[in-house]
């Protein structure tokens, strides 16, 4: 570690504390965390009580200010509050010292996490409200077949496809605001969130074709017969103790998180072999 310098130590499962190190094993940090907010304020600390024993790592970037200058910053603010879990954590304060700008990779990849899990559910939902209205026979197994077939350009299959259009865009779309490209981060991160966004877009297409072969192939009927998919489809329900409809379900909202898993499995691994170099 050096003068000016990022750092963060893992207090939680999947929650980091940041502050910046001043020199002579002294750290500035926003003192609040999750349930303590109330009494929250910038303070000068020692490493140790910082850290609480902890491994201490240091947050890289290509473009920051002088340690000088993000010292000078972190001193000016000592005795601040208004503190705020979302929008003025500890690590809104750190990289504000590092270049001027108050952001929160924890934040913002939680809020991306639940873009992915509550919007992918949704537009599934959504899908299958619209599958039933289209369909001349609500959600019965000859409704579903009967809406997906109207829906789709190439019969109840592409109708599948279609409308897992919504639910796969959501998950491209939080993904891309997760792992969106920054310049003030370090390269190695640059370099794994590029990554993790094109793999998104490929776990996607293996999502939908996986999804395919699984109606194809689960189905007491193999084959996109239309006996083969409605087969198919109330097998994948049964996976989750569910009927034909859960199964749609399931199939629609597949590739998009496929996707989601894909691309973050992509960037982490990306990160962890940088590391090594």
């Amino acid at each position: 570690m050096g003068l000016g310098d990022h750092i963060r130590v893992k207090r939680r499962i999947r929650y980091y504390h940041h502050g910046i190190d001043i020199g002579q094993n002294r750290v500035i940090h926003f003192t609040g965390e999750p349930g303590k907010k109330k009494d929250a304020s910038i303070q000068e600390t020692s490493l140790e009580e910082f850290s609480e024993n902890r491994k201490i790592k240091i947050v890289q970037y290509s473009e920051c200010f002088s340690p000088q200058k993000t010292v000078a910053i972190a001193k000016r603010n000592l005795s601040g509050s208004g503190y705020n879990l979302v929008w003025n954590n500890c690590e809104h304060f750190a990289r504000y010292c590092k270049t001027g700008e108050k952001k929160s990779e924890q934040v913002k990849d939680a809020l991306a996490g639940t873009g992915v899990t509550v919007g992918t559910g949704g537009a599934a939902a959504t899908s299958i409200l619209l599958v039933k209205g289209v369909g001349y026979a609500g959600l019965s197994g000859a409704g579903i077949v009967s809406g997906l077939a109207t829906i789709g350009p190439a019969g109840v299959i592409g109708g599948v496809l279609t409308v897992a259009l919504g639910p796969a865009a959501i998950s491209n779309v939080a993904m891309s605001k997760f792992l969106k490209n920054d310049k003030k981060l370090s390269n190695d991160e640059k370099a794994s969130r590029k990554a993790g966004r094109l793999a998104t877009k490929v776990g996607t297409a293996a999502g939908a074709v996986g999804t395919v072969g699984s109606i194809s192939g689960l189905g007491a009927v193999s084959g996109l017969s239309a006996t083969g998919i409605t087969t198919g489809l109330g097998a994948i329900g049964s996976l989750v103790g569910g009927s034909m409809v859960a199964g749609t379900i399931i199939s629609v909202a597949a590739p998009g998180v496929v996707g989601a898993f894909t691309g973050y499995g992509c960037y982490k691994l990306f990160k962890k072999l940088k590391r090594k170099k």
